[in-house]
């Protein structure tokens, strides 16, 4: 589905699920860069990248940023850390830098402190500052799109679990919520019941003549 897609010049973020070496080579292929979060479905990966910050080695120096934000009652400190000294080791297509980021909130007085870890193609000329606003907008993304996927769209609930399925039916997904929101709809739920009770329209959608 990438292939289709203008990438040069661009940043391409993704969450664990598209945390695939072989994605981040055809990222690199069409002139891209890559950022991406690092979680258990890469355990090696993860630990490597882990380790360097729990367990720096001697002299390691690493850029740092911070940023908050103040919503209502909710407070949030986002903070991140990242580095190039696993570039000439991991064994990953275009690897730069990596990257932890701890985003603390704090509500009604209660704090709650989540830590995720990424590796990004884009090498030191990129400011921690510029990841951690990179991270931020794919967080913002990822919260919103994940919702409705969950919820609405029923991702939660699904048994699908193997060998490429899972990938390609949030692909399928995402492609529905583009061509939803594409055609004017703010409430994913509505526009689902008015599809369904109206498959024709559906099909003008994706831009097809009912037969």
């Amino acid at each position: 589905m990438l292939a289709a897609l203008p990438l040069a010049g661009r940043l391409v973020t993704g969450d664990a699920l598209y945390c695939q070496s072989a994605l981040c080579r055809q990222i690199l292929r069409q002139a891209g860069d890559y950022l991406v979060i690092v979680k258990a479905n890469q355990p090696d990966l993860l630990w490597a990248v882990r380790t360097l910050f729990v367990h720096p080695p001697p002299g390691e120096h690493f850029a740092t940023a911070i940023s908050w934000d103040h919503h209502g009652d909710r407070v949030e400190t986002r903070r991140l850390w990242a580095s190039t000294a696993l570039a000439g080791y991991l064994e990953w297509p275009g690897v730069q830098q990596v990257v932890r980021v701890e985003r603390v909130c704090v509500r009604r007085g209660q704090t709650t402190r989540q830590v995720r870890y990424a590796i990004t193609s884009l090498g030191p000329a990129v400011a921690a500052a510029t990841l951690l606003g990179y991270v931020r907008n794919h967080w913002a993304i990822e919260n919103r799109l994940h919702w409705v996927r969950d919820v609405t769209m029923g991702e939660d609930a699904s048994q699908v679990r193997s060998g490429a399925a899972p990938q390609i039916l949030a692909a399928l997904r995402n492609t529905v919520l583009g061509l939803l929101r594409g055609a004017g709809w703010t409430n994913i739920a509505a526009a689902l019941r008015h599809y369904a009770w109206q498959p024709q329209a559906a099909l003008a959608v994706l831009g097809l003549s009912p037969p």
